[in-house]
Order: C-alpha cells, then sequence, then structure tokens
C-alpha cells in the first residue's frame, strides 16, 4: 500500500490526492433535486446541503456525491444541459437569498410554494415555472442592487461564459423556445461582436439569467466551504456532453459534429444499444482552440467540488456515433481505427487533469471497456468504478469476483443512478441474485432480507477500495418508513428511454427526518465501522 500511496503522490493527480488523501473514504451519491425540507420549494435546493452535511460530519462520512446540477431547461435530466457551465436555477434556496427581508410580499408567497413539496415525485415543470415566476419579481425588486454589486461584477468578469449564456436563454425565451437553428439568419451563429451588441440590446433580459447564475454560484460555493469546515469532501458530475439545443453548440458550432448523435452499442443489459441524441465532440477543433472549452469547465466546478465523476469516461477515448435519429445499433466507434484509441484518451485525459488542477477526478467506466482503459487510468492515478453486481469474471465462468480483490484504486458501490436499486434488482434479475446469493453462502430468497441488505452494503464500505459511496436511498431502504412503498418508485433514472418518471425522484423522507432518524444513524454507524456485518 506505501507503494502505491507514493506513486500516486508522484502521478498526474498527485495535486488531488494530497487534497483528498490516498486512504479509505466514505460517502452518499445523493440527487440534490431529490431532497425536501420544511424550507425548501417543492425541489431540494442548495441549502437543504446543510443539515446533510452536519449528519454526514457526525457520521464520519467524508465524501458526499452529487449528480449534475446543470442547467436543463425545462427538461428535468440535467444531462441535457442547456449549457456546459450554469447551473439550474431551480436549485436556488429562495428564503436564503439576499435582501429578502425587506421585500415581505414575496417572503410571504414562499408559503404557497412550499406546497410543491408535498407531491410523491417532483412537479418539475410546475415547480420550474412558480420559482421563475417568483425570481423575476425578486429581479424587479432588487436586480439592479445585485447586477452592480462589486462581487457580481467580479464573477461576470472572471466566467466570461455567462453573458453569452445568459443572452441565448433571453433569445430562447423571445423566439418561443424554438431550436435554435431555425432563427432568423443573424441570430443563429453571431460573432463575438454581434453577440456583444445584442447584450447591450438586451441587457435587462440577460442581466437577469446573469444575476440567477450569480446567486447559484453564491450559494453552492458557500455549500462548499461549509462542507470543508466540516471535514466533508463534495464530489461533483461533469456530464461529458451538451444538447444540441445548448449555448456551447450554438456559439461553438465548430467544435461538434451534428450529424451523428451519442450512445452506447448493445450489450447485455441493453441488447438495442443506446441513442442518446448528444452531438458528438470534433476533437481536432477543440485541439486547435487548446481545449478551452474544457478548460472552461473544469475551472468552475472547481469552485464547488473536491472530486468529481469523470462521465463515461470511455468516450474520451472512442464514442458510439449513431447517424441521426437512427436505431443505435447501426452506429459505429469512433476513431474508427482502433490503433488511435489510446493516443486520443491519453492525451484528452492528460488534457482534463492538467484543467482540473487538483480537483480529483473518479472515473466512471461502465459499459464496454476497451483493453486499453484501465492500464491508463491506473498510469493517471484514476480511481475507476466498481458496481458490485456487475463485478465477475465475465470472460471465464462470470462467477463473482471475491471483494478482497478490488484494487485500492477504485471506488466501490451497489448501484448508480442510471442502474436498479438493490431492491428492483433481486426482484427483477432472479437468476443473478441466486448466483451471488450462492457466492455469499446464503439460502436464496425472492425477497432482499434486511439482514442480506445491511450485510451488501457493510461488503461495499470494506473491500480495499479508496472510496465506498452509495445512493442515499439504498441506505434508507434498511427502513421501510423512508422509502416509497413500491421499489419502482425509488429508481431515479432509466438510460436511454424517454419517460416522465426520469429524474423526478424525490425521498420520500424528508431531510429533517433523515438526519432525526435515531435507527438510520445507527445502521449507518454499523455499516461503516463495524469489524463485521454481523455485529
Amino acid at each position: 500500500m506505501e507503494e502505491l500511496i507514493n506513486q500516486l503522490l508522484n502521478s498526474p493527480t498527485a495535486k488531488g490526492w494530497s487534497h483528498v488523501g490516498a486512504r479509505a473514504h466514505h460517502g452518499i451519491d445523493i440527487s440534490l433535486s431529490a431532497l425536501r425540507s420544511q424550507h425548501s420549494s417543492g425541489i431540494g435546493e442548495f441549502h437543504d446541503l446543510l443539515p446533510i452535511i452536519d449528519w454526514c460530519s457526525t457520521l464520519k462520512i467524508d465524501v458526499i456525491q452529487l449528480l449534475p446540477l446543470n442547467n436543463s431547461d425545462h427538461d428535468p435530466s440535467p444531462y441535457y444541459a442547456i449549457h456546459s457551465c450554469a447551473i439550474n436555477f431551480i436549485y436556488l434556496s429562495l428564503h436564503a437569498l439576499p435582501h429578502l427581508n425587506k421585500l415581505h410580499n414575496l417572503k410571504k408567497q414562499l408559503k404557497d410554494l412550499a406546497h410543491w413539496n408535498d407531491t410523491p415525485r417532483i412537479a418539475f415543470t410546475e415547480v420550474l415555472m412558480q420559482k421563475l415566476s417568483w425570481l423575476h419579481a425578486y429581479f424587479d425588486a432588487v436586480g439592479a442592487e445585485i447586477i452592480h454589486s462589486k462581487e457580481c461584477k467580479q464573477f461576470i468578469e472572471e466566467h466570461a461564459w455567462v453573458q453569452t449564456y445568459a443572452l441565448y436563454r433571453t433569445l430562447k425565451d423571445r423566439l418561443g423556445h424554438t431550436p435554435w437553428q431555425s432563427w432568423p439568419p443573424e441570430l443563429q451563429c453571431p460573432d463575438q461582436k454581434e453577440r456583444e451588441e445584442l447584450i447591450r440590446r438586451y441587457f435587462s433580459e440577460v442581466a437577469f439569467y446573469v444575476v440567477l447564475q450569480f446567486l447559484c454560484y453564491s450559494q453552492l460555493k458557500m455549500v462548499k466551504e461549509y462542507a470543508g469546515s466540516k471535514g466533508v469532501l463534495l464530489m461533483g458530475d461533469i456530464p461529458i456532453m451538451v444538447s444540441d439545443q445548448s449555448a456551447d453548440v450554438w456559439q461553438f458550432p465548430q467544435y461538434f459534429e451534428l450529424t451523428l448523435a451519442a450512445g452506447a452499442p448493445p450489450d447485455m443489459y441493453n441488447p438495442d444499444g443506446q441513442y442518446w441524441g448528444f452531438p458528438i465532440f470534433r476533437w481536432d477543433a477543440m485541439r486547435k482552440d487548446h481545449y478551452s472549452w474544457w478548460k472552461s469547465r473544469l475551472a468552475y466546478a472547481r469552485s464547488f467540488y473536491d472530486l468529481f465523476r469523470i462521465d463515461h469516461v470511455i468516450g474520451f477515448f472512442r464514442i458510439w456515433a449513431i447517424p441521426l435519429q437512427h436505431p443505435a445499433k447501426e452506429g459505429h466507434f469512433l476513431p474508427t481505427d482502433e490503433a488511435h484509441w489510446a493516443t486520443q484518451g491519453t492525451e484528452l485525459l492528460s488534457t482534463l487533469i492538467s484543467f482540473a488542477d487538483g480537483m480529483l477526478p473518479i472515473a466512471e467506466d461502465l459499459g464496454l471497456v476497451p483493453d486499453v482503459l484501465p492500464p491508463t487510468l491506473k498510469e493517471f492515478g484514476i480511481c475507476g468504478t466498481k458496481v458490485m453486481r456487475w463485478e465477475r469474471n465475465w470472460k471465464e465462468d462470470k462467477s463473482f469476483i471475491p471483494f478482497q480483490y478490488y484494487p485500492p484504486l477504485s471506488l466501490t458501490c451497489v448501484s448508480t443512478h442510471d442502474s436498479e436499486t438493490l431492491t428492483l434488482w433481486w426482484r427483477d434479475f432472479p437468476e443473478e441474485a441466486q448466483e451471488f446469493a450462492r457466492f455469499k453462502r446464503w439460502e436464496y430468497t425472492p425477497e432482499l432480507s434486511t439482514q442480506q441488505r445491511m450485510e451488501i452494503l457493510w461488503d461495499s464500505h470494506h473491500t480495499p477500495s479508496f472510496f465506498h459511496i452509495n445512493l442515499l436511498q439504498e441506505y434508507l431502504a434498511i427502513f421501510p418508513e423512508l422509502i416509497w412503498p413500491h421499489p419502482e418508485d425509488e429508481r431515479i433514472n432509466i438510460p436511454g428511454k424517454i419517460l416522465p418518471t426520469n429524474w423526478t425522484y424525490r425521498y420520500k423522507a424528508t431531510v429533517e427526518e433523515i438526519v432525526q432518524h435515531s435507527g438510520l444513524a445507527q445502521a449507518m454507524e454499523k455499516i461503516l465501522f463495524s469489524p463485521s456485518p454481523l455485529m
């Protein structure tokens, strides 16, 4: 282990390891939108994280992983980002905004918004529209004071993307949220001078979206600083791609191949493959500009996170490219020549690490993994992801890999936001569950027992991995009163499918109920620190 630590402290990610520590870390993975507290207005908000941070600190949980927070307009999925840096202002804690104490009518209206907390699933569109209406009234009252403040001026100066994003949002509003490709020709590809003129012309509307981003920046940065004071690290999630209707594609069309869509090839869980619909990167064009687009993304993320998840790291080596509106199985890999995968992946990872500047990356390396990927991650000092149900000797007898053989340079978990929860997996894949039961030397039963769940969670926190992080609902499921009656309602997303349930999940228990539940705290302590799962 000492040799590995020395290797990491001399690897390209050394600065991140020095900050985080090359040792065992335990964490929870949270969908911020799924939280609700007595202060929130229909969806999880930045300040809802503060009591969760206190709770984690007390339990000696030192990592909170957050699912993506990207501004996605009217789509609840943060992966359909309307901008690569912009944060979704739906997460603003309205009750904590500056100058609110002098806006008595607006303060009273927060009570009307609170009833949106009571829906079993997030009423995303309704909450977004209600909050936007409230924020417009707030901006009309104090927006000028905020936009001309020293702090906001500094924010605009340091983050050049924000005014272009705000202009794009303004034009989207004015043009009825139609695709930018259908806009008047002079608005489809304006150059910098033309954008500056448009910003001046629509200054008040642009300023509204600038102020919202400044407020998001201020609140999330405060959360990060508070977490740091409590010894808790924040881990962010940076989706590899953006929507074709993003401000990025509008501003930098040369960086994107719009005749192809990204996805995933067929595999044992998705025999038809997956069609994501995101445009493919033109890496050569990005290289000519020294990858400035990625530099801006990672520089902004550093404001909020100690670590970050590299979404679909395989895509930096090769991406499954599908002709627009064709079935996913008709796609092909780019680069087409496998000999180029290692060169491309090594260059891009090296570039990302240099831009991360001490923010430690953890790779999401799930799916059909090319042979070149594992040794490259090891060389760079980047942890891969081990989902316990998928860690098997696939090329041999498909037996489960004993947990003690997991490499330290990894993150162990029992599920992901894109997979079934432990309960659903056990129910819907009985053959796999039976094999896992034999592996654990259990007598198989169709329903996963509380003791079995506790033992699997204990196992996940006692592998040799440096990181052990599970979705919060996997722990809540120990206590039936903390979760929804139907297991399907505990799933966050089914990738590759457009469903009204995707990304509208919310925890049944409120923040207050979670942090005050003594049984949950005791169970967490046992999972994390008992020398044996049976203790």
